[in-house]
């Protein structure tokens, strides 16, 4: 077996990983998302966001490993890291780099490995994302360009973190966080050849809400509707809380067609833990959805003032609401 070798600016390397200060912080949502698309892509196991520290690899995401670090010294992701392109390994138990590595020997039994190295604001490299399979395997030219790309997506996320990217009050991403990742999100899917739609969301009657129960149940209704959002959409959709009573979701190889039948589970989860929950009022919501084509703008910018003006459209022409009134007491009038 092979220990990787230290880069030359380890010492900076180090310095640069400890300053995201995102060692031993619990999971994320941003990188769940982006090793189970991953895994789901490249019909794998295991898909890992992999954090090298001095004497660790540290999984910041990890999606079909139950352990949360494994030594560098017998890591693959500390080869990884050592160069600027995707570390491919097709079958480990013919490299002697690695056939008598414990992690090929014994659990999780790896055959197959591909990392690309995750490249910090500065240029150095922190860590990996990286596929695994118990069985050797190929990678096209194509699956290689994919995994780089998605492996630029945890680099942005990476960047979030040191900026203001996270609505507190609904822990879903804000504008800003969604816009610094989507327009990346939505170029890979289009490389795909997923369609993709958008989905901007209004609360109805929220002033109402405010004004007639107050803020505090103001601030309770743009939790429920985001918490019923994170459940009644898919687990790499992406979710984020734009403005006041404003929410947008980005939905990955989703048609029109299929992007209204989710809105629709939306819709039917919403007035069941409204109805469950015995508020005083009801949360209802219209929308607009756009379809995000590749002969359109490829700002998503753009794609947020189309399906924000659809919105207005439908509002206007009593479309596409699902329109539950605030419930009103007796002494309300």
């Amino acid at each position: 077996m092979k220990k990787p070798e230290l880069p030359n600016t380890e010492e900076k390397r180090l310095e640069t990983l400890k300053a995201l200060n995102i060692l031993d912080t619990l999971p994320e949502e941003r990188f769940d998302r982006v090793t189970r698309m991953a895994k789901r892509l490249f019909n794998v196991p295991i898909a890992l966001v992999s954090l090298v520290d001095e004497n660790r690899q540290w999984f910041k995401s990890s999606d079909g490993l139950a352990v949360s670090e494994t030594p560098r010294d017998i890591s693959f992701c500390g080869h990884a890291i050592l160069g600027d392109s995707t570390f491919y390994i097709k079958d480990a138990l013919e490299d002697s780099r690695f056939t008598d590595n414990p992690l090929v020997t014994g659990d999780p039994n790896i055959r197959f490995y591909a990392g690309h190295p995750l490249t910090a604001a500065n240029g150095e490299k922190i860590g990996t994302l990286c596929i695994i399979d118990k069985k050797p395997k190929k990678l096209t030219e194509e699956d290689l360009t994919a995994l780089s790309d998605l492996a630029y997506t945890v680099e942005q996320e990476l960047c979030a973190i040191q900026l203001s990217t996270m609505d507190e009050l609904t822990n879903l991403s804000n504008r800003r966080g969604f816009t610094l990742v989507a327009n990346h999100y939505l170029n890979f899917n289009k490389k795909q050849n997923m369609p993709a739609t958008l989905v901007y969301f209004d609360l109805n009657n929220f002033k109402q809400i405010n004004d007639v129960h107050g803020h505090s149940e103001g601030d309770n209704a743009l939790q429920l509707f985001a918490s019923v959002m994170k459940s009644s959409f898919r687990n790499f959709d992406l979710l984020a809380r734009i403005g006041g009573d404003e929410f947008i979701a980005l939905l990955f190889n989703s048609d029109l067609n299929a992007a209204d039948e989710m809105i629709e589970k939306l819709s039917n989860n919403l007035k069941s833990v409204v109805s469950s929950q015995e508020l005083e009022y009801e949360v209802g919501f219209s929308y607009g959805l756009i379809e995000c084509n590749s002969l359109l703008p490829s700002s998503i910018e753009s794609y947020i003032q189309q399906a924000d003006n659809k919105m207005y459209e439908c509002k206007h022409e009593q479309k596409n609401q699902h329109p539950l009134e605030p419930k009103l007491s007796d002494d309300d009038g």
